[in-house]
């Protein structure tokens, strides 16, 4: 029986690590790896200087550790291979302090160099085709999805891993649910009939992963009436059911899922896109060249939400359908979490120079319901330094059980990016050993392990330190 939304709660709490976030502004900055702050800025110590990691990877502050806990090509319990370009993360309580982690795989069907069914899709007979969404008529699977690994946080060793969804394409992002489940999203709008015919479905949905101990792989079914669009991620209001969700374009819409019976999200419900009360699709990318007046910082807009039709969008459309309609426009909207009355979410590109924005959506309490006409939730911009010292590029985002957001940084040269509760930035970790992005950062439930992968060779590492209590 799945729990009901007011059951799950308070276990959602701790997996989320939530926490209310009051944010000053985010124009307070020092980055510790430097002997002074940024000129007219509040100098922020967060947990001090980085110190240079002898092996060359993973710089941190004193005190803290890190381990490399898998690597791409890694043989799983299942008897496949740990698959390649590791992203979205979601950290669930397990049973004797372990953690259950569910973890995405942004992989397209012909990256082979990537695939968990070896470099020749070798072992791809090893699974039934019905246990995959798109099985690429045997020729060319789908090789994206997402494994599961189990870590014990008692002795700091992964336990086991396993291919936990199979044949859905670039899973990139995904958010977790009052329920124990992880919903991962389709960074992908490819059709059926496309790779010359190969691919038998079509892609850009969100599908739901258990978070299980034991070797299990999810029913590959998808949300359909969560919509057909370039998915990045997702986040749940733990009290009304209600999910968020963001588009990975310059040019994507903010939209919710209200669903009919909440914690059942397959059982239909309606879509819809976000527009600012009293204006027509506003544009909040503050990009020189943006038409309208410039997005301010620290003012909340009070909202109001379109229905949206033909969801599953063959056209990939959704966007122009939201415009016609008032929707507000986003710049890449990437991760998104859930705080403790409110959500905040990532816009990569977005701002006057291109180096990130961050927002935050307060809900209406009537969220979802007719009464919200008369008490509309709030949109407002709470981060968008113009300043790639400070921030570029935010993609994934947790917040962590005592209140700092973390971000990671989609560059060549990304840092950790942590933001205090009063608004101040400071860089937690900084990847000095791949030219690659960091992804799906994650807390444990128990607050104790922060999971972070390293996209490009495929590593996931556990950091542990003297984190705030």
């Amino acid at each position: 029986m799945t729990p009901s939304i007011n059951d799950s709660r308070r276990k959602f709490i701790r997996n989320s690590g939530m926490a209310t976030l009051g944010f000053m502004g985010l124009y307070q900055f020092m980055n510790p790896g430097l002997s002074h702050a940024k000129p007219g800025l509040k100098p922020a110590m967060g947990y001090g200087p980085l110190k240079k990691d002898p092996a060359g990877i993973l710089n941190l502050p004193e005190g803290f550790t890190y381990k490399i806990i898998s690597n791409k090509g890694d043989k799983m319990a299942d008897g496949l291979y740990l698959p390649g370009l590791a992203d979205g993360m979601g950290a669930f309580q397990g049973k004797n302090g372990r953690t259950i982690v569910v973890r995405n795989h942004e992989i397209s069907p012909d990256s082979l160099e990537h695939s968990g069914f070896g470099a020749n899709n070798e072992l791809i007979g090893t699974l039934p085709a019905a246990e995959f969404y798109d099985f690429g008529k045997g020729i060319l699977p789908s090789l994206g999805g997402t494994t599961t690994f189990v870590y014990n946080e008692n002795s700091g060793e992964l336990e086991h891993q396993y291919l936990s969804l199979a044949g859905t394409i670039r899973n990139c992002a995904g958010g977790i649910t009052p329920w124990g489940s992880w919903l991962t999203c389709e960074e992908s709008t490819l059709r059926k009939g496309e790779y010359d015919g190969k691919l038998e479905k079509d892609h850009g949905y969100v599908f739901e992963v258990p978070a299980q101990e034991t070797i299990h792989r999810a029913v590959p079914k998808p949300i359909t009436a969560m919509g057909r669009f370039n998915h990045e991620a997702v986040a749940v209001d733990p009290a009304s059911g209600v999910v968020y969700l963001t588009e990975d374009r310059g040019d994507g819409i903010f939209y919710r899922y209200v669903p009919n019976s909440p914690g059942n999200l397959h059982k239909g419900g309606k879509l819809q896109a976000l527009a600012i009360l009293g204006e027509k699709s506003r544009d909040t990318r503050n990009w020189e060249d943006s038409e309208g007046p410039v997005f301010p910082m620290m003012k909340g807009h009070k909202v109001r939400w379109i229905d949206l039709e033909n969801v599953t969008s063959p056209d990939d459309d959704l966007r122009f359908q939201g415009f016609e309609k008032g929707a507000a426009v986003f710049a890449r909207g990437e991760g998104i979490w859930w705080g403790d009355k409110e959500v905040y979410f990532a816009c990569t590109n977005g701002g006057k120079i291109g180096a990130g924005q961050v927002f935050r959506y307060t809900p209406s309490e009537f969220e979802g319901r007719p009464e919200e006409q008369n008490a509309p939730g709030e949109l407002s911009l709470f981060a968008e330094p113009n300043d790639r010292e400070i921030l570029k590029n935010c993609d994934n985002l947790a917040v962590a059980p005592w209140g700092d957001v973390i971000l990671c940084e989609d560059h060549k040269h990304p840092f950790l990016v942590g933001i205090t509760p009063e608004g101040a930035l400071y860089h937690l970790a900084e990847n000095v050993g791949y030219a690659s992005e960091l992804a799906g950062g994650v807390f444990s439930p128990s607050g104790k392990t922060y999971f972070v992968n390293i996209q490009g060779p495929g590593i996931t590492v556990a950091i542990t330190g003297p984190w705030k209590s």
